[in-house]
């Protein structure tokens, strides 16, 4: 019998792209986080609840977790662990005693610190100090910043965040707010996060924020920014009911039971994050311009496509970012800019200008955000609404979206499904688009 120890330590991973993120020896079905966080000295503090099953014999097991935060106890099944160490992104867990495979586990973390972002391929990401509050941009492997998990995209659970701060500040995470309760200065938060959701997507937002709720919109639509942004926010985001209802359209229902929150920072941002039900952007997204329209769709459509159903491993992230970026055409489309015809051949061009070593379907861990597959992917769609035609092409979107909901899944699911709409063979669709370096 091996320990989740040996398996790690051979050359076994759960992700090529992020070979150290990602645990072995059971399933996670629940998180439950009752935190602290004082903004003024940045310091989290708090316990962490993990619900699991062993897929496996156990004797011991690992979550990932940034080295920036201290574990100081660790139980199992109400029974202290002999055992634990947190060493390299892993806290390393001995277990009281032998579980077999099917076992039940309930695992509480006690844990602080200081938390800040990981530095990656990508840059900083995690858990991020802002001029007066904080944020959360996890994308792909920042979870483990914040709390001890199995940070992986493959590994959804339901949630909840229960925490306190200084009650000058808003607290905005996944999900339903199910209460807020003054306490002397401090505010306790509380958030239930249902429906399934990979780590990366679970996320903290704490500054100084009024929050509005959007008028005549077909789902919950709420924002939580400064009140200095309301005028610019007025102007900026005034489509988004329209997006939500054609996306809807389009796609399929929305998946979140408790709707869509944009969040707004005092902080400009280099770019907009998607979360489980949230997008945040920087104050820069939101000056009264309305230049970030297409990052507003783009950041919508994340939650059918990257949300919901999400690419199993990193190499299929085009499922994600090739999905958003053509529903950004669509709005254009939609909303009287150039339809997605004549951006498929604006961008065409541009990708034939640039180097033709990008797989879609394989671009590696350094690329795997590149613009190139972003752009390559919302042409793939393109071309495959071309040969199946308007009406099985978004059919098919809305079939993806309900079959795969809160799950996983990897190209040749996709391609599989696609299949079901074509009177003929998509092989030689799917060889130029997705398997071959060279733009078709």
């Amino acid at each position: 019998m091996k320990s989740a120890n040996d398996k790690t330590t051979s050359n076994e991973v759960v992700d090529p792209y992020l070979p150290q993120n990602g645990n072995f020896g059971y399933t996670v079905s629940r998180y439950e986080l009752d935190l602290e966080y004082r903004v003024a000295s940045n310091r989290l503090s708090g316990t962490a609840t993990i619900t699991a099953i062993t897929v496996t014999e156990l004797t011991d097991f690992t979550l990932d977790l940034s080295s920036a935060l201290s574990v100081s106890k660790v139980s199992v099944n109400g029974k202290r662990a002999p055992r634990f160490s947190c060493r390299a992104g892993k806290l390393r867990i001995t277990l009281p005693a032998k579980l077999a495979t099917g076992a039940a586990m309930s695992i509480v973390v006690r844990y602080g610190g200081t938390p800040k972002p990981l530095r990656t391929l990508w840059g900083d990401v995690g858990f991020e100090e802002l001029s007066d509050g904080a944020l959360v941009a996890g994308q792909p492997n920042g979870a483990a910043s914040w709390f001890p998990c199995d940070d992986r995209p493959s590994a959804k659970a339901a949630f909840r965040i229960r925490i306190s701060t200084e009650s000058g500040y808003r607290v905005v995470a996944n999900g339903k707010l199910m209460s807020r309760r003054a306490r002397a200065s401090q505010t306790v938060w509380i958030y239930e996060q249902p429906e399934p959701t990979s780590t990366y997507l679970i996320t903290l937002q704490i500054g100084v924020y009024e929050t509005a709720r959007l008028a005549r919109t077909p789902i919950t639509m709420r924002a939580a920014l400064p009140e200095r942004l309301r005028a610019e926010f007025d102007h900026d985001f005034a489509r988004q009911p329209e997006m939500v209802k054609l996306f809807i359209d389009l796609f399929g229902p929305y998946p979140l039971a408790d709707g869509y929150t944009v969040v707004v920072t005092d902080d400009d941002l280099d770019i907009p994050l998607e979360a489980q039900g949230i997008s945040i952007f920087g104050a820069n997204h939101c000056d009264g311009t309305g230049d970030s329209e297409r990052l507003i769709a783009h950041e919508l459509a994340h939650q059918w496509f990257g949300n919901s159903v999400t690419a199993r491993q990193w190499r299929d992230i085009w499922l994600h970012e090739g999905f958003a970026c053509y529903a950004e055409w669509l709005w254009s489309e939609h909303s009287g800019g150039p339809d997605a015809d004549e951006l498929a051949h604006r961008y065409h061009y541009e990708l034939a200008q640039q180097p033709q070593d990008l797989l879609l379907t394989d671009p590696g861990p350094r690329r795997m955000f590149d613009d190139r597959v972003y752009k390559r992917g919302a042409l793939t769609l393109h071309a495959l609404r071309r040969e199946l035609g308007d009406e099985k092409f978004f059919v098919l979107l809305r079939d993806w979206t309900n079959r795969y909901r809160h799950a996983t899944a990897v190209t040749d699911d996709f391609t599989g499904l696609a299949a079901n709409y074509a009177d003929g063979s998509l092989r030689g669709l799917w060889e130029a688009w997705l398997y071959s370096a060279e733009v078709p």
